[in-house]
C-alpha cells in the first residue's frame, strides 16, 4: 500500500498527528498495536495529567476540542445531577490529580468521533492490531515499513513520503537504524546536575499496568490468588535511597522529600481535595455527581504499587519484553488481591472484599488495562536535545518560564517527575518551569523522512519526565503531522524548514491554534495540585 504519511502508533501523539495531517488534506495510514486507539487515554487507562492553567491556555486548540468533547459526552449521555450539569469545568471523576478524570471508553469515543469524517472520506485509514516488523531504508530515508497483522499473522508493506514513529517505545528507531539513546545519560553527555557519572542505557523509568475498580459493600468480588502472589506481597524494591516498606503497603517514598509517606485509602469516604487519599486520587467516576446514583465510584489505579521495576523493556528481545509485561500484569493482580484480602483498613480490619475489578471499563479479559502505561521510550539523537538546564526551576532563578526557543512548535508544563527506575534510582522529582517544544527536538540528526510523534523526541532521561504527559504528547504529534504536511506541500524537508522556512511554518501552527509561547506574566501557583501534585 502507498500513502503520503504513515503514522505507526495510534496513541495520543499518533491520533493528533493523523488529525493534523488529514485536516491539511493529506492521505494518512494510522496503525495501532491495540484494538483501541488513544494510548495513554484509552488502552493504558490513564486520565490526563495536566497543569493548572489548562482550562484557559497552555495546549493546542485541537487538544482543547478533545477536552471539551469529553465533557459534552457526559452532558449529553449521562444522568448528571443539576449541580454537576451546571459546572463549566465538569470533572466526571473528581479525581484530585487532574481537572478532567474520565473513563477510558469516553476518550475512545471522542477520538473516533474526531477522526470519523476523515475515515469516512478515505483520507485516514486506521489499522488496529498491527505492529511494525521491518523497515526498508535507503540512505537516510525510509522507503517502506512492513507491518504484521496480530490477528492473522499476515504482513503488509507501506511506502510513504513521511513516516511518523508514534509508538510507545520508539519501535521504528532500531528497526530503521535511526540514531537513538535509551536510559539515563551521563553528566558528560548532557551536563545535567541530576545525571549520573556514567551512561546507564538500561536504566529507565518503571512502567505500570493500570486497572479500574469499584466498591460494593457486603459483596465478595475476591479474585483468584495470583500464582506468584507471595513473591509480590513480600517484594521490596531495591532502590537508593531505600524504599521504606514492602511495595504492597500504604507506605511509599515521598517523591520530593525522600522520606516515608503513608497513603490514606477509604472507598467512598474521601473528598476530591488534593492529597485526600488514593481512592479519589485518579477516580474517574464520582457517583455523587449522577442521579440516580451509580452503585459505586470508579477508581483508576495508577499508583506506586503498580510500578514494575524488574526489567528494562527498551533493550531486550520481544520474548523478554512479553515476559516483563506478563509479570507486571501479575504484579497488578497481586495488588488487587492484596487490597481485597490483606490491606490494612482504617477501622483496624484487613481487606475490602467488595472491591471489584472492572474489566468492563478497560474492555479486557483479565480486568486490567489493555496495554502497559509506558513512561519512557527510546529517544532520537536529535538536532537539538532538551536538557535539565533548559527547564529546571532551580537552574533558572527568578524566571517565570523556561529557556525560550526560537524554533518553538508548542508549549507544555509538568514537573520533572521520574518514577523509580530499573537501575535502582528512587524518585527524581524536580521543579520545572513552563516550557516550549523546540522543533530541533523533533528532527533526527540524520534521517530525512522519519519524525518522532510520541515520547521519542530529543529529550533526556531527566527532561522526558516533564515532556511525557498527555497534552505535550498531543502537541508533539500535532506538530509532527503538520510538519509532514508542510514538507509535502512545499517540497522541502524537516531540516530545511527549521533552517529556511521556520517563520512560515510557525505561522501555520499558530493559525491552527498551536500556542508557541507562554504568557510573560504566568506565575506558578504553589499548592495547586494540578500544577504541583505528584
Amino acid at each position: 500500500m502507498k500513502t503520503e504519511i504513515l503514522i505507526v502508533g495510534g496513541g495520543v501523539g499518533g491520533c493528533a498527528a493523523a488529525l493534523a495531517a488529514a485536516q491539511a488534506g493529506h492521505s494518512v495510514v494510522l496503525t495501532e498495536e491495540s484494538d483501541w486507539i488513544g494510548g495513554q487515554l484509552t488502552s493504558q487507562a490513564v486520565p490526563p495529567d495536566e497543569h493548572g492553567w489548562i482550562e484557559h491556555f497552555g495546549c493546542t486548540a485541537s487538544y482543547r476540542s478533545f477536552r471539551n468533547r469529553i465533557r459534552l459526552y457526559y452532558w449529553r449521555n449521562y444522568p448528571l445531577t443539576e449541580a454537576a450539569r451546571s459546572q463549566r469545568y465538569l470533572n466526571p471523576g473528581n479525581g484530585w490529580v487532574s481537572p478532567l478524570c474520565h473513563e477510558p471508553r469516553i476518550a475512545l469515543a471522542v477520538l473516533e468521533e474526531m477522526l470519523a469524517p476523515f475515515v469516512s472520506s478515505g483520507r485516514i485509514t486506521i489499522l488496529r492490531e498491527h505492529k511494525p516488523r521491518a523497515v526498508d531504508v535507503t540512505g537516510d530515508r525510509i522507503r517502506a515499513v512492513t507491518m504484521v497483522d496480530l490477528c492473522t499473522g499476515k504482513e503488509i508493506t507501506f511506502t510513504a513520503a513521511y513516516v511518523l514513529d508514534a509508538t510507545e517505545l520508539g519501535e521504528l528507531l532500531p528497526l530503521s537504524g535511526t540514531e537513538h539513546v535509551t536510559g539515563f545519560e551521563s553528566q558528560a553527555m548532557t551536563g545535567e546536575p541530576s545525571a549520573p557519572n556514567e551512561y546507564q542505557p538500561n536504566n529507565v523509568q518503571a512502567f505500570s499496568i493500570c486497572f479500574a475498580m469499584s466498591h460494593h459493600e457486603g459483596e465478595d468480588h475476591t479474585i483468584d490468588k495470583p500464582a506468584r502472589y507471595d513473591f509480590w506481597r513480600d517484594f521490596v524494591p531495591a532502590l537508593a535511597p531505600a524504599w521504606p516498606d514492602k511495595l504492597l503497603s500504604w507506605t511509599i517514598t515521598h517523591p520530593r522529600l525522600m522520606t516515608p509517606l503513608t497513603y490514606h485509602f477509604a472507598p467512598h469516604n474521601e473528598s476530591g481535595k488534593a492529597f485526600a487519599g488514593l481512592w479519589s486520587y485518579r477516580r474517574i467516576l464520582d457517583r455523587s455527581q449522577f442521579a440516580p446514583r451509580f452503585d459505586s465510584d470508579i477508581c483508576l489505579v495508577n499508583w506506586p504499587q503498580t510500578d514494575y521495576l524488574l526489567g528494562d523493556i527498551c533493550n531486550c528481545t520481544e520474548v523478554e519484553r512479553a515476559a516483563h509485561f506478563a509479570a507486571a500484569r501479575e504484579q497488578s493482580l497481586s495488588l488487587v488481591y492484596w487490597l481485597q484480602t490483606e490491606a490494612p483498613r482504617p477501622d483496624g480490619g484487613t481487606g475490602w472484599k467488595g472491591l471489584r475489578l472492572r474489566g468492563d471499563v478497560t474492555n479486557s479479559r483479565d480486568g486490567l488495562a489493555k496495554m502497559p502505561y509506558i513512561r519512557e521510550s527510546r529517544r532520537i539523537q536529535a538536532a537539538f536535545t532538551i536538557v535539565e538546564q533548559h527547564v529546571a526551576e532551580v537552574l533558572q532563578p527568578g524566571q517565570n518560564v523556561a529557556e525560550q526557543f526560537t524554533d518553538s512548535v508548542g508549549i507544555g508544563y509538568y514537573r520533572i517527575d521520574l518514577h523509580p527506575s530499573t537501575g535502582g534510582n528512587n524518585y527524581i522529582d524536580v521543579g520545572s518551569l513552563p516550557f516550549q517544544i523546540p522543533l530541533g527536538a523533533l528532527l533526527p540528526v540524520r534521517m530525512e523522512n522519519l519524525l518522532p510523534a510520541c515520547k521519542n523526541i530529543g529529550t533526556t532521561h531527566i527532561t522526558n519526565g516533564c515532556y511525557r504527559l498527555h497534552p505535550v504528547e498531543w502537541n508533539i504529534g500535532e506538530a509532527a503531522g503538520t510538519l509532514a504536511a508542510f514538507c509535502l506541500e512545499h517540497q522541502t524537508t524537516p531540516h530545511q524548514v527549521r533552517e529556511n522556512q521556520l517563520a512560515e511554518f510557525q505561522q501555520r501552527l499558530t493559525k491552527q491554534g498551536v500556542e508557541l509561547a507562554w504568557p510573560e506574566d504566568v506565575v506558578l501557583a504553589e499548592g495547586d495540585p494540578h500544577i504541583h501534585a505528584h
